[in-house]
């Protein structure tokens, strides 16, 4: 496992550069990468630079065929506590112009350059699991809204703060928490309030699909689901996030007509024959060596 994941950090560095000011990236399973939100000082809230960093970071991910999953968690006692007021608010009061409507153009332009730091986690086709412990207030919350699959610790806690700092959320959870949560209710309940969402009523809401007793065994538990992931064929789980993504967002038909049009293709991968000789000799798909992607 040692040399396996030398190897997977070698093809890390090469794609990913030397290291981020806010995060930390390190390989953590064969194929597998743990991208860290890294200012514990600071409750992992995210600065300037984090949401330069994440885009990034994400990017440089998804073109790397060595990494086939990530998991994505907070260093130290916290996911995030959100928005770094102090650095943020100075950087959207210094939104010049020579009129309203000019500055609410610049001001519009840096929004959804911040909306692209999470939507990138949804555009890259490696699948990303959540690892929640602790807070994740605010951003946070858009953060996770982002990612393919969630889990916290027992002792986590979300909140969607942005009423309480005097503005609506605009870097995705009010588009994407509808689309996860089963109740409207509670949605509209959660943004208006600004109440915690705590880790047994985040599960039973559907927010995360598992608990864990704490980080380690929330990590371990993270990562071993992702080594699962990493051991499939990436064209078939990268295909499948694809088509998982477009189709939450389109009628059925659409989604029936674009999986159709990605799989004339895939489908003649030579995964698919591999995948099935190893079904008909009772192996498992970790037996099978995949091509990169």
């Amino acid at each position: 496992m040692a040399g396996a994941a030398g190897a997977a950090g070698a093809a890390a560095g090469s794609a990913l550069g030397s290291s981020w000011g806010s995060l930390r990236v390190s390989p953590a399973r064969e194929q597998v990468l743990l991208v860290e939100l890294n200012r514990p000082h600071k409750r992992n809230a995210m600065g300037a630079a984090f949401w330069r960093e994440m885009v990034e970071c994400f990017e440089a991910i998804a073109r790397d065929p060595s990494s086939r999953a990530v998991v994505i968690a907070g260093a130290g006692s916290v996911f995030t506590a959100g928005i770094d007021l102090e650095e943020l608010g100075r950087e959207f009061l210094a939104v010049e112009g020579e009129d309203a409507a000019r500055r609410a153009w610049k001001l519009r332009r840096k929004i959804e350059e911040f909306q692209e730091t999470f939507s990138v986690l949804e555009k890259c086709p490696k699948p990303v699991i959540a690892a929640v412990n602790g807070a994740c207030v605010g951003a946070g919350v858009d953060l996770v809204s982002a990612c393919d699959i969630r889990y916290c610790s027992q002792d986590a806690w979300f909140q969607v703060k942005e009423v309480d700092i005097g503005l609506a959320a605009d870097v995705g959870t009010l588009q994407r928490l509808p689309k996860i949560l089963g109740s409207q209710s509670l949605v509209n309940e959660l943004a208006l309030t600004a109440r915690k969402l705590l880790a047994p009523e985040a599960l039973t809401c559907g927010l995360v699909s598992r608990v864990f007793p704490d980080k380690e065994t929330l990590l371990e538990g993270a990562l071993d689901v992702a080594a699962a992931i990493a051991a499939r064929s990436p064209v078939a789980v990268q295909g499948t996030k694809v088509n998982l993504v477009f189709s939450r967002d389109h009628p059925v038909a659409d989604g029936l007509r674009f999986v159709a049009a990605w799989n004339m293709s895939m489908l003649q991968s030579e995964d698919v024959l591999k995948a099935a000789q190893a079904a008909l000799e009772k192996r498992g798909p970790e037996d099978v060596v995949f091509a990169k992607l």
